[in-house]
């Protein structure tokens, strides 16, 4: 009812908690960048961006799945069914344990092929591989730590999973400046599986051993059911499809990049400007997140005109907020890099990634806020097509065509990207107009 009697002010509601939760985890990201690439060097940086598409892909596929979890559980509480509700969180742990395993192993045997491949050398591979082995420890706790998050959202308590991870990222940024110093790169991953690893505790005493959460966590009583275990994966799975495409995405654009004239300073360069970007993508992803839930509330209740309130609303504002994150980019790139890096052939090519990128920023925008409103309509495979056609038919392909078959500069690496942002963009909004057509028949 609230929603529906002021959609506008609904937005930002649903929106400020979640931009505030996620600018803690990319103010950790920041900073831990900084303390590795100012003291330990950019090496470490081009280390850190061949490990990272790894680790998304894992956190990706948790993340999707994660979702899926939250689902089920929100519509058997809403079922007034507490004992389906139960089965699906214990389901979840359980899929979280064996998550863990399967990756461990193939992290132990494949880790080091994973990381050479995307053109990892000498002293950024033993980096690379210091980082990667380290944190490959804590992925239990990360993946387990995802699911709890998950589990309590499902049950509508979206705070204290945000003040138990806010904890966890302020104790990772404190324990990073002690350990790096000690121990370089490995203290920087130690910091953050200890981390992750107080989350988990924290998170099995507050569901386990106080039970202060409505569901009830109890695995004396459990009993394996198949059809539960597929209801996540078929809710979780084209959401961590997409998270998915994204990970080859970047690990395809290491290995184009390291054909370029210098390989290790572009994949350092291209691993900072992805976390300083991610800045402009945390007002944006919680605003086109909350558009979902809103967009999907209206369609049910079948108050379509509040749909285009909403979204014109919400383009406006995105708009101008992706404008002016371009525009600060590309004037002041030059005085940020440098807080990161100290090399000066890496702070000109992550300068010449955020001329062309900042271009980018408002197509970017257009095409999440246009995917997001039709997922929201209750499609979730355009999202996934969208992704796939941007991300690894037109940025990969033309970054390889430029870079890798006509050896060009690599400022073409960053015109693919441009190029596909705009091309999404064209593509997510006539694929709206096709949808809202059809709504107006309805």
């Amino acid at each position: 009812e609230q929603f529906i009697s002021n959609p506008k002010s609904s937005l930002w509601k649903l929106s400020i908690p979640m931009m505030l939760g996620m600018s803690v985890q990319a103010i950790y990201m920041l900073i831990d960048t900084a303390f590795i690439g100012r003291w330990i060097g950019w090496q470490a940086l081009a280390g850190l961006g061949v490990v990272f598409p790894a680790l998304f892909i894992i956190m990706g596929i948790t993340f999707g799945l994660g979702s899926g979890s939250t689902t089920v559980i929100a519509q058997s509480i809403g079922e007034k069914n507490k004992e389906k509700a139960d089965s699906f969180a214990e389901h979840t742990i359980l899929l979280g344990i064996v998550l863990s395993i399967i990756f461990i192993i193939i992290g132990l045997f494949l880790g080091e092929n994973i990381l050479s491949s995307q053109g990892a050398k000498a002293e950024s591979f033993n980096y690379a591989s210091d980082y990667f082995f380290t944190m490959l420890i804590g992925t239990p706790f990360m993946i387990l730590g995802i699911f709890f998050r998950s589990i309590l959202s499902g049950e509508g308590d979206t705070m204290l999973p945000m003040k138990v991870l806010g904890f966890g990222t302020i104790l990772n940024i404190i324990l990073d400046p002690p350990l790096i110093a000690f121990y370089g790169i490995k203290g920087a991953a130690s910091a953050t599986v200890i981390s992750q690893f107080i989350v988990f505790i924290i998170f099995v005493y507050i569901m386990v051993f106080k039970n202060r959460s409505y569901l009830t966590l109890n695995f004396r009583n459990f009993k394996f059911n198949k059809q539960h275990l597929l209801q996540i994966f078929k809710i979780g799975i084209p959401s961590a499809l997409s998270m998915l495409i994204m990970s080859v995405g970047l690990f395809t654009y290491n290995i184009i990049l390291s054909k370029t004239a210098n390989p290790e300073s572009a994949i350092a360069a291209y691993a900072t400007v992805h976390r300083i970007e991610h800045l402009f993508f945390i007002p944006i992803i919680s605003i086109s997140t909350s558009l979902i839930t809103l967009v999907g509330m209206f369609y049910g209740a079948k108050k379509y005109n509040l749909i285009n309130i909403v979204l014109l609303h919400c383009i406006k504002y995105t708009l101008i907020i992706s404008t002016s994150f371009g525009v600060f980019f590309y004037f002041y790139s030059y005085k940020i890099l440098p807080i990161f890096i100290n090399d000066k052939d890496v702070i000109d090519i992550g300068i010449s990634y955020f001329n062309i990128f900042s271009f980018a920023i408002p197509f970017v925008t257009l095409s999440m806020i246009c995917s997001r409103t039709i997922q929201g309509l209750g499609k979730s495979y355009p999202m996934f097509i969208i992704t796939c056609l941007r991300v690894i038919i037109i940025s990969c392909s033309l970054g390889w065509y430029f870079i890798v078959i006509k050896d060009k500069p690599i400022e073409f690496a960053w015109l693919s990207i441009l190029i596909s942002c705009i091309s999404a963009s064209i593509i997510s909004s006539i694929w709206l107009l096709f949808e809202f057509r059809k709504l107006k028949k309805l």
